[in-house]
């Protein structure tokens, strides 16, 4: 899968769940330590805020904190829908996956970026399904190229405070597991 297509699917999945949210569930809690079902939408809105810029070549230190506190006002699923359709019309810009882009860590390509984004998306899709109870799975296809990526480097991100310790999982477990059990997260 290329990354724009990865990323399309992860938006789109995310896009479903977030407009399957009921109304009662918006405090619910999510796999995510400290994080309600509406934390972890606001986490994700304020992900995509950023991306028209980053990928416009704009820096941290000039976006500053234009995108601190609540993004979701009383409307969260809209919120949502115009911050992840301002990102997804910037990723299909020509030639966006070719730049580079300025990150808290440094500077880096936008493809990088665009993979931490996609796998950013799956997961978190996964933990919204769960905190409002309903079953999804993260797309083998998109799982697999994931952990292709992703499959040595998550490890050199333990203790960072991105994701919990790795879970176990059976060696012969499908990629969506397995890229769960790697995030931290118990596999259905």
């Amino acid at each position: 899968m290329e990354l724009l297509d990865a990323h399309g699917a992860a938006l789109a999945d995310f896009d479903r769940l977030v407009r399957a949210v009921p109304g009662d569930r918006w405090d619910a809690p999510t796999p995510c330590d400290e994080w309600s079902v509406r934390d972890l939408v606001g986490h994700l809105v304020g992900e995509q805020l950023w991306v028209p810029s980053l990928l416009a070549g704009r820096t941290i230190a000039e976006v500053g904190d234009r995108f601190d506190g609540d993004q979701l006002g009383d409307d969260p699923a809209a919120a949502w829908r115009s911050a992840a359709d301002a990102a997804r019309r910037a990723w299909l810009e020509p030639g966006v996956v070719a730049r580079t882009v300025h990150l808290s860590y440094g500077t880096d390509s936008a493809t990088n970026y665009g993979w931490q984004m996609t796998l950013d998306l799956a997961v978190h899709g996964w933990d919204l399904a769960t905190g409002i109870g309903v079953g999804h799975r993260i797309p083998d296809e998109l799982a697999g190229d994931l952990l292709r990526v992703f499959g040595d480097v998550i490890p050199r991100w333990q203790g960072l405070g991105l994701f919990a310790e790795p879970v176990a999982v059976p060696a012969d477990a499908s990629p969506h597991a397995r890229l769960l059990g790697l995030l931290g997260r118990r596999p259905d």
